[in-house]
């Protein structure tokens, strides 16, 4: 059976000169933000890799084929399309084999570049352990994929709905490289610090890269998180946070939200109470985190040699 997979134009020039690309997930477009700012997001962050040297590959799967890039028209039918499926490796190859339509998570666009020769992905945040986890069990299979898939995901950090200690030490037991960008403290998505110290601290593109190739050559399955600090400036306080976040978890149980579900509710309520606040900074962080993909991904195309 033949791999059901397209490459847009520009991904495939990318692809046939060896340049940087870097994977965008598409999740973010139909269960992260509503519409137009889904679209318009979308657009501002391939904008930004292109800015920064790279190509922007954002994936999904439409029609039952897999998405290596979409074109303008690809980007405005998903972000209004209803009853997309939110794919994880679970899911994936169902829905490809169904004829149906799916956004990716972490993991699934993990699994996607790297059939695609991807080695570099930005996104928001990780999923991971959810809070009540020691009773409900739900854990994302985006540490699990992590731990197998060699891929660079940038992210700014874990979700703040999430436990993140327990996320910290799950990524540790399945020995996925922790790196904090610029700083020792490990970030929780909205606001810059989680008082939690990371297991790994680099301070540019460069050393991460060279992280990335040395695990492959020492042959250790797997990716990297790199977890970059959303800017000072659109960074929201974990203090003024925390309480919503309780109170929109609990909401959550309340109504017997589960699973798949958990996260876009979650990420819906903050979004009306904070009064949107929650969304600009997702934007901010999402932003700067393709920048920093971008940086890795063209120091892992630069031709051996070549300063």
């Amino acid at each position: 059976m033949n791999l059901p997979m397209d490459f847009s134009a520009d991904v495939a020039a990318a692809r046939a000169a060896g340049s940087a690309i870097v994977a965008l997930e598409s999740t973010i477009i139909t269960h992260g933000m509503p519409y137009p700012q889904n679209v318009e997001t979308a657009q501002l962050v391939e904008r930004e890799v292109r800015t920064h040297g790279a190509t922007p590959a954002t994936i999904a799967v439409m029609n039952g084929r897999l998405k290596i890039g979409l074109s303008d028209a690809e980007l405005e039918d998903l972000a209004q399309a209803s009853q997309v499926a939110k794919l994880s490796r679970a899911d994936i190859a169902a829905c490809i084999a169904h004829g149906g339509i799916g956004a990716t998570t972490v993991a699934a666009t993990m699994i996607a570049a790297n059939l695609a020769g991807i080695s570099v992905f930005a996104t928001g945040g990780i999923g991971g352990v959810h809070k009540g986890a020691e009773t409900s069990f739900d854990i994302s299979a985006d540490l699990g994929e992590l731990a197998r898939t060699p891929v660079t995901v940038v992210a700014a950090g874990a979700k703040a709905i999430l436990d993140v200690p327990k996320t910290l030490e799950v990524l540790e037991t399945q020995g996925v490289p922790v790196i904090a960008f610029g700083q020792d403290d490990f970030p929780a998505f909205w606001s810059r610090t989680s008082g939690l110290m990371a297991p790994l601290r680099m301070d540019s593109a460069a050393e991460i890269a060279n992280a990335h190739l040395m695990r492959g050559v020492l042959g250790l399955s797997g990716g990297q998180l790199v977890a970059n600090p959303i800017p000072k400036a659109s960074e929201i306080s974990a203090q003024s946070l925390a309480p919503l976040i309780a109170q929109a978890t609990q909401e959550a149980a309340e109504q017997g939200v589960s699973g798949k579900g958990v996260t876009p509710f979650l990420l819906q309520r903050l979004f009306e109470l904070t009064d949107g606040a929650s969304l600009t900074a997702n934007i901010a962080l999402v932003l700067n985190n393709a920048r920093l993909a971008s940086e890795i991904a063209c120091c892992l195309a630069k031709p051996a040699g070549n300063d």
